[in-house]
């Protein structure tokens, strides 16, 4: 499946984790930055993802295209880093108020990078 042009779509897309003890949570979250065919970024605040994430490096996205019918992914997911600072971050700072509304983009603190362990159909 070629990410880079699935990710060009407009869509909904729900990113679940579980802290240490397997509690899962899920949040809606938006189209991540496509770095390649196994990196992929999403920027994130200190909520409940990013506090499962700091627990347990496993998680799951799954990405439904808008429109009729249902066109999307599912993907397995592995924490590779996340960066406190950098011109990604700033990026996806700007993005975020731009989409949510002006300031929105300051309570995101984290550019968390992913690897794609395996896509799936999303059905």
């Amino acid at each position: 499946m070629d990410l880079a042009a699935l990710f060009q779509n407009y869509g909904i897309g729900v990113l679940a984790t579980a802290d240490r003890e397997g509690h899962v949570n899920t949040a809606v979250y938006a189209r991540p930055h496509f770095i390649n065919e196994t990196t992929l970024v999403w920027g994130m605040t200190d909520g409940r993802t990013w506090r499962n994430l700091s627990q347990n490096p496993h998680a799951s996205y799954l990405f439904r295209e808008s429109g009729h019918g249902f066109s999307g992914v599912r993907l397995d997911l592995d924490l590779l880093r996340t960066e406190e600072e950098g011109e990604l971050l700033e990026q996806i700072r700007r993005n975020t108020s731009e989409v949510v509304g002006p300031g929105a983009g300051e309570s995101v603190t984290h550019a968390a990078w992913f690897r794609v362990v395996k896509v799936r159909p999303l059905v």
